[in-house]
């Protein structure tokens, strides 16, 4: 009997590294067939806009589509597109599309890793990376500092969105914490990329250059308030 359940156990063990070797496999596909393109595209704003012109609420479709691919890929930077989101949408309606995007995303995220566990979030992040961040595991305030790290400009969100699945905070509140944590550095963004869009270019110089600033005071936070935690425990 305790043979077989060996047996099963290693059986599910084997389909789980399967299911996350297939899974690593289409994230370099889609890296490299959509991601790499859609990088280069956002990175073209005015070609960017007129190609959602053209194809209007299909624009809206595949814009969120690949605010959930950057999301899922980690490796995709996201700040290009949610300028471009700007630019080619408008600030409001871009920061919708990007929280849109960005829910679906994080919500894909979690789930996967809850499946799969923290072999899944090792195919993005080496132990060393969660290392500087395992105090949010097991602080008995993790719900509010994951919050308002995540609302930080200049944190590494995506790395924040593959930790938070392995906490044993429920789903809405993690829902909750995900979407509305990446707004400010969203709106940032898609507030600049709408000024290049309207070709304000000196208030676009503006936004970047504050949002630099505040983006690196926001890293230098995050630094601290990870070594404080992490000296204390």
């Amino acid at each position: 009997m305790q043979t077989q359940k060996n047996r099963t156990e290693q059986q599910r063990k084997r389909l789980a590294i399967l299911a996350i070797l297939v899974f690593c496999a289409a994230i370099g596909l889609i890296c490299w067939r959509i991601g790499v393109p859609m990088v280069q595209l956002a990175s073209e704003p005015e070609q960017f806009r007129q190609w959602v012109d053209q194809s209007r609420f299909g624009g809206q479709l595949a814009f969120v589509a690949m605010v959930v691919i950057q999301i899922l890929a980690a490796i995709i930077p996201g700040e290009p597109l949610e300028i471009a989101g700007g630019y080619a949408f408008g600030a409001v309606e871009g920061t919708l599309l990007c929280l849109i995007g960005g829910m679906i995303g994080s919500f894909l995220v979690i789930v996967l890793v809850r499946r799969f566990g923290v072999k899944l979030v090792h195919v993005f992040y080496p132990p060393e990376k969660l290392e500087t961040i395992r105090f949010l595991k097991s602080s008995p305030k993790r719900v509010i500092l994951f919050l308002l790290i995540f609302m930080i400009p200049g944190t590494p969100k995506d790395l924040l969105c593959y930790f938070v699945g392995l906490t044993d905070i429920k789903l809405p509140a993690l829902m909750v914490i995900c979407t509305l944590g990446r707004l400010p550095a969203i709106v940032t963004s898609t507030v600049g990329g709408n000024a290049l869009g309207t070709e304000r270019y000196i208030f676009a110089v503006i936004v970047f250059v504050v949002t630099f600033f505040i983006s690196m005071t926001g890293l230098l936070i995050y630094n601290r308030i990870c070594k404080k935690h992490n000296a204390s425990e």
